[in-house]
């Protein structure tokens, strides 16, 4: 019996068991089942952004904690357990029945969802039984061959041919090489989807561009600030994708109770703050910063004295504060 394709190598389940997290809970907070949730962290059901980000919110990690790396134990794992998979069905033979399958498919100009959708199979096992993870049943084997307005022993034959051809072998081949890829965010060979796109990567990137790091939290009379992706909060809609935009916790007791507590100030780095604006003002220059070095930032409004230099002004108690770099506030948002 071929088993399920792992999809989505990840480290949900390490991370949950690292915070002391039942598997229920889990399912209970993200509103899924148990099984999907099973499902999800032996990688063999896939997860959409909302999804994703979701379990990073419960789970309390980074974006990128959930993708595997090479250097992870559980990499070797995973790709030992596609190896073993692959394997199995090759000398079952339902690799070369699917990769024949999609051959004739392509020759025929039909895209997976239409091959699917006249054959009279959901898009999922169609999928499955292209990739060579899935048996086909008696009842099905007429009606693939239908859909491609061939008779059975026609289709056998052409799939026969072209496996004796070697037409096959370069597909069946391409399918291994990817094994030697885990799932690492941003790799281009990282995890297929039933579309040959890139399944795991396209996922990060499209979570990703939902999320801004938060640089700078309160810290006594002003504000630590730090480049750093350890804590990342959804971006407003109008904000998503956009480059340079972080955002900060700011200190609501120094700018005069006109900025409610629990809110986030979203900031463009790449947009210099002018006098009237809101601003985020640093005591380094931001170019220079890495993301090990912290420095000191305020919440300020940009003001011009009589000689025309530009300072920021802080309410309470009244400061005149002078920094290397001020980027505009462009968003308040409530927590």
């Amino acid at each position: 019996m071929a088993q399920e394709e792992i999809i989505f190598p990840n480290n949900i389940r390490n991370i949950r068991l690292s915070t002391g997290m039942k598997m229920t809970e889990l399912a209970r907070r993200t509103g899924l089942s148990l099984s999907a949730v099973s499902k999800i962290e032996k990688g063999v059901r896939r997860l959409n952004q909302k999804q994703l980000l979701n379990i990073c919110n419960i789970l309390g990690c980074k974006l990128s904690d959930i993708f595997i790396k090479e250097s992870d134990d559980v990499a070797d794992q995973w790709q030992n357990e596609i190896k073993r998979r692959m394997t199995d069905n090759e000398d079952s033979g339902l690799k070369v029945f699917g990769s024949g399958l999609r051959k004739i498919r392509q020759q025929k100009g039909k895209t997976i969802a239409q091959a699917a959708k006249d054959a009279g199979m959901t898009l999922s096992v169609y999928h499955k039984i292209e990739v060579g993870q899935r048996e086909i049943y008696k009842n099905e084997i007429e009606p693939l061959a239908k859909s491609f307005a061939l008779g059975v022993e026609d289709m056998f034959k052409q799939i026969a041919d072209l496996y004796k051809s070697g037409e096959l072998n370069k597909h069946i081949n391409k399918v291994k090489e990817r094994v030697k890829s885990v799932l690492v965010p941003g790799n281009p060979m990282s995890g297929i989807d039933m579309h040959g796109g890139v399944y795991g990567a396209k996922l990060y990137d499209s979570a990703r561009k939902k999320l801004v790091p938060v640089f700078g939290t309160p810290s006594g009379k002003s504000i630590s600030f730090k480049k750093s992706d350890e804590t990342m909060i959804v971006a407003p809609m109008t904000l998503e994708g956009r480059k340079g935009i972080y955002a900060i916790i700011p200190n609501t007791k120094r700018l005069g109770g006109f900025i409610p507590e629990k809110s986030y100030l979203f900031v463009d780095a790449l947009t210099p703050a002018q006098p009237g604006d809101l601003a985020v003002c640093l005591d380094t220059d931001f170019n220079a910063l890495d993301n090990e070095t912290k420095t000191t930032a305020h919440v300020v409004s940009v003001r011009q004295d009589a000689k025309g230099k530009v300072y920021g002004h802080i309410a309470s108690p009244e400061e005149k504060i002078t920094g290397q770099t001020m980027h505009k506030v462009i968003m308040i948002v409530m927590e």
